[in-house]
């Protein structure tokens, strides 16, 4: 919503990341067909062509992306991951409130959209499985529906989850540890609101101010973390 700015702080910010050795995961949600696809790809994860020479231009390890449109949509980015040891996230089952007025519909077969859409993620990313055998063409699963997060760990033994809706949108530790298999492995977890507000929460708000924002986002974290770690194993 800022603009060019926006787009330049956000650059800035995942190359200082980067720079820190950590893995940067763009939510972006891109989804398109073709060479617009291709363009999208190359821009986050693969390369563009600049005066005959090739650039990186956000460079990110990760991005989300919309499969609405099919394989066309998807097919660029794996090509990319294979090329430049990248991945994808891809929406399967999503934490928002509405998600369910597309996700959750019966085919034909009675499968829910969301379990379909599993199922082709576990076959897309057959090729790029590594050493504990999860595939970097990876879902988007929300915490917000166990049930649902359960059932798709149980049909995609081979899908890494980035797995949403932990803290402010709800999803209680509990719920997040179905995503995960019996050695503990198989997802990351995201919170966002919960961490930068971590200084205005009830558990930090008097005991920080809000200059010493950081301070609250790392207590919140480790906090997190710590309960997280004790739901998973």
């Amino acid at each position: 919503m800022y603009g060019i700015p926006g787009m330049e702080a956000f650059k800035e910010t995942c190359k200082y990341a980067k720079e820190k050795g950590m893995v940067v995961i763009a939510d972006v949600k891109r989804g398109d067909i073709g060479s617009t696809a291709t363009g999208y790809s190359n821009a986050f994860l693969g390369r563009t062509k600049i005066e005959e020479q090739e650039q990186a231009i956000y460079d990110v390890d990760f991005v989300t992306v919309n499969p609405y449109m099919g394989t066309d949509c998807i097919k660029p980015f794996i090509e990319d991951c294979k090329k430049y040891n990248k991945g994808i996230f891809i929406l399967v089952k999503t934490s928002n409130p509405s998600s369910g007025e597309l996700q959750d519909l019966k085919l034909e077969n009675q499968k829910e959209v969301y379990l379909h859409v599993a199922e082709l993620v576990e076959k897309w990313g057959e090729e790029l499985r590594g050493k504990y055998q999860y595939s970097s063409i990876a879902a988007v699963v929300g915490a917000t529906y166990p049930e649902q997060l359960k059932q798709i760990r149980e049909a995609s033994p081979h899908t890494y989850f980035l797995i949403p809706g932990y803290g402010a949108q709800g999803g209680k530790a509990s719920d997040i540890a179905l995503g995960f298999d019996s050695n503990g492995l198989g997802g990351i977890i995201n919170a966002s609101r919960s961490l930068m507000c971590a200084y205005k929460s009830e558990n930090w708000k008097n005991q920080v101010t809000e200059e010493e924002y950081y301070k609250a986002t790392r207590l919140e974290a480790i906090r997190m973390r710590d309960e997280l770690n004790n739901a998973i194993n």
